[in-house]
């Protein structure tokens, strides 16, 4: 199986990073201060942060009190993460379909829509399955996805841009099974074409999370429906955000 995909290049590209620099970190600050009020983990626990990028969830997590280590496929992300480097807080460059480290951790993220990647439904399993075994008996895991009901009904077909001298043309549409997002790079001045990338994310829903989790040794014991922790409609919420506990002696 090829571990390569649309995410090796694009995530790797100062061009990704360009384009998604001013993501809003006071509300992801506000997130995790409203999940860790309801996980109540215990001092110093051991924290795994799946698809890290720039590390912003994970240096929250750190300065909550947790060790935390942050891993994430992309070179560029984990370099930049990196400088944040301290005594309970690391970074790794690593592929979330392979176990980091077996059995260690007593909870593991995965933030902001870092899931549904991948071509195959074997392949997102090999995922879950991985976070499974990062965690110890009896812990806990957390993925923050989209509501694909409600980015069924709200899709922006196109949209343009222009970001620290690069122009971005992009263009969204969809099939039965993902959601597809291309983006073309253009230099604002000279107007040459810099490279055309794509995301695509899995249209999976909580039904098929269900699925996955039970087959990772699993359990799902939440869902929330947004950043302030209601619970989850399919019809109305901005997120799908579950919280899925590893069996005992699994």
């Amino acid at each position: 199986m090829s571990k390569k995909g649309w995410f090796t290049d694009w995530f790797n590209s100062s061009y990704y990073h360009a384009l998604y620099q001013h993501r809003d970190d006071t509300e992801a600050l506000q997130f995790i201060h409203n999940l860790l009020a309801y996980l109540k983990p215990m001092p110093h626990a051991k924290m795994l942060d799946i698809a890290c990028g720039k590390g912003r969830h994970s240096k929250a997590l750190f300065d909550a009190g947790f060790d935390v280590v942050g891993i994430d496929l992309s070179p560029a992300s984990i370099n930049a993460a990196s400088s944040m480097k301290t005594n309970g807080l690391t970074f790794s460059c690593h592929d979330m379909r392979e176990t980091f480290r077996n059995n260690y951790f007593d909870y593991a993220f995965n933030f902001f829509t870092s899931f549904g990647y991948f071509n195959s439904d074997e392949e997102h399993q090999l995922a879950i399955q991985a976070m499974s075994n990062n965690l110890k008996e009896g812990g806990t895991l957390v993925i923050d996805y989209l509501n694909v009901s409600i980015v069924d009904s709200t899709l922006d077909l196109a949209t343009e841009t222009q970001i620290d001298g690069f122009h971005f043309q992009i263009k969204k549409w969809q099939d039965p099974l993902f959601l597809y997002k291309e983006i073309k790079v253009v230099d604002a001045l000279t107007q040459e074409e810099l490279g055309i990338f794509e995301e695509k994310v899995r249209k999976y829903t909580l039904h098929d999370f269900m699925d996955f989790m039970q087959k990772a040794g699993l359990t799902i014991v939440a869902t929330f429906g947004n950043y302030q922790l209601d619970p989850f409609n399919p019809e109305n919420a901005d997120r799908l955000i579950i919280v899925a506990q590893k069996h005992l002696n699994s």
